[in-house]
């Protein structure tokens, strides 16, 4: 009991004292002697496209930054991710394009490189996935609920002025009209259109066999390469090795988290996560 009840009271001065021991921590990175390793410049660097594909503000930082630092010669995206919103996507998929024209991006697929996230890989220079890697999904989803009936059952009724034939268009307090329906498809087909079409031109497929690869089908990776969606089956060491001598780096040296994220990291894992079991999250 006795050492619960320390172990308790230290957990609870630590967190009552967080910024004095970041200040301490801070004043052991000051003088703690650097290596030579650390003072060196990194010239290549790691891009992590993680979760769904919604706010892309901060991977667009670092890809922004990895092409205006002269020191990064080559980029590793390194993709799990299940896709997110089209223009997004888009958006990654331009962007690596760009960087790629300036430097090397090889993209592996850690986990899931699926319909936004592949569509953001495909302009890098080779893809290379792990042999339990999701692959593909190329397609696109519009989906709404329909809670008339529900609405009907609690008495809420609507009240609504338009100026526009579609503005209700996806509206889920009633069944769509036919017109609205094909108005959804034709929207849902041309962004289709779209996606198959990048995919083909930065893959080298032939669009009128997207049916083979873009039928939003999802391959695991080595039939994923069969199907001309990736390059190579491998491991992350094989995606860096690779990068490493596409590069042309005599003396590969990799972006790596600070010690103070490192820190901030280990420390709210050992002492906030008690502490944070009572609470709720919203994923």
């Amino acid at each position: 009991m006795i050492i619960f009840r320390w172990i308790g009271k230290m957990i609870s001065y630590i967190n009552n004292h967080f910024k004095t021991v970041v200040f301490l921590f801070l004043i052991f990175l000051i003088f703690n002697p650097f290596s030579k390793e650390s003072l060196q410049e990194p010239n290549l660097a790691t891009i992590r496209l993680d979760g769904i594909i919604i706010n892309i503000d901060k991977i667009l930082l670092e890809i922004n930054s990895a092409a205006l630092n002269s020191n990064i010669k080559g980029v590793l995206l390194q993709v799990d991710s299940p896709g997110g919103a089209l223009a997004p996507s888009i958006e990654l998929s331009m962007a690596i394009k760009r960087l790629n024209k300036i430097k090397p991006v090889i993209a592996y697929a850690s986990g899931s490189m699926t319909s936004g996230s592949y569509y953001a890989s495909i302009w890098t220079k080779k893809i290379i996935a792990n042999p339990g890697a999701f692959i593909g999904s190329i397609g696109v989803l519009f989906q709404a609920p329909n809670i008339k009936k529900l609405a009907d059952k609690l008495g809420i009724s609507e009240q609504i002025i338009i100026a526009g034939e579609y503005k209700q268009m996806g509206t889920l307090t009633r069944e769509w009209t036919i017109k609205e329906r094909e108005a959804l498809q034709e929207l849902i087909s041309d962004a289709y259109e779209l996606f198959i079409t990048d995919v083909s031109n930065a893959r080298g497929l032939k669009k009128e066999d997207a049916k083979e690869f873009a039928n939003a089908r999802v391959f695991i990776a080595k039939k994923a390469k069969l199907k001309g969606l990736i390059d190579e089956v491998g491991s992350l060491h094989a995606a860096k090795l690779e990068l490493e001598k596409i590069s042309g780096v005599k003396n590969p040296i990799w972006t790596q988290p600070s010690e103070f994220d490192n820190f901030l990291k280990e420390l709210k894992a050992s002492t906030f996560f008690p502490i944070a079991n009572f609470s709720s999250y919203l994923r």
